[in-house]
């Protein structure tokens, strides 16, 4: 068997694999979700600052988790790209080639990333709003980091409120689990049945993203989103 016939076989497991790792990104959305529903909870019921904070910090867990499996996939996937572009003639150490590339991806990463994290910054938001609603007065140290994150948290909650296909605030969102971006539910549902019905593909609206094949079982409700929607409208119409 040559090394290229090898290295075409391997891949078919490689490619399940991966389907499975993608997999866990649902996984890791449902944390995300609880843990913000948690934390708000937390705030409602008058418990300690200091447990409302612990679970901002299992969101930091959340989002660095979700980031080793995005740079984990990325490896794979750089990996098999170029060894299907140039297979070698002995078959190589796929598990050593993809370490290696994922090593250099860690290299680059920072405590800064986690902080602009979708979901941290949205339950950031939201405890920030709840907060005012409740009249909790934040002290020194707290405010100095809200005015720091503010100008990330707007941009990117002005950003995440929007469908990219209506380019309205959503009301009803739901996050593709495939790629995790969000839409209105009415809006992706009628493109992904319009394109079935002419036989074609429909690739996810989202300016950049390459994920191609998109169909209504990839959806799955946005509630932390829909919640921090919510939470904003109504602090806006108390201004």
């Amino acid at each position: 068997m040559s090394g290229r016939a090898a290295s075409l076989i391997s891949f078919s497991s490689v490619d399940s694999s991966l389907s499975s790792l993608k997999g866990c990104h649902t996984y890791i959305d449902t944390g995300m979700d609880t843990t913000a529903g948690v934390a708000l909870d937390l705030l409602q019921t008058g418990c300690d600052a200091e447990d409302v904070d612990s679970m901002q910090f299992v969101m930091l867990e959340y989002a660095a988790l979700n980031r080793d499996l995005n740079q984990y996939i990325h490896a794979v996937e750089e990996t098999v790209h170029k060894l299907k572009r140039d297979p070698p003639d002995e078959i190589p150490d796929l598990r050593e080639l993809v370490q290696e590339r994922y090593t250099a991806l860690q290299s680059e990463n920072t405590e800064e990333d986690l902080w602009k994290a979708e979901k941290y910054v949205q339950l950031k938001e939201q405890l920030r709003d709840l907060r005012t609603q409740m009249g909790v007065s934040l002290d020194s140290a707290d405010r100095n980091v809200e005015d720091e994150d503010e100008e990330v948290a707007v941009t990117q909650s002005s950003a995440n409120f929007t469908c990219p296909i209506t380019q309205m605030e959503m009301v009803n969102p739901v996050k593709n689990k495939v790629c995790g971006h969000t839409y209105e539910r009415e809006a992706i549902e009628r493109m992904i049945q319009s394109r079935h019905q002419k036989k074609k593909a429909t690739r996810c609206p989202k300016v950049g993203c390459d994920h191609s094949d998109m169909s209504i079982s990839d959806l799955v409700p946005d509630n932390a989103l829909k919640r921090a929607i919510e939470v904003h409208n109504k602090k806006q119409s108390h201004h």
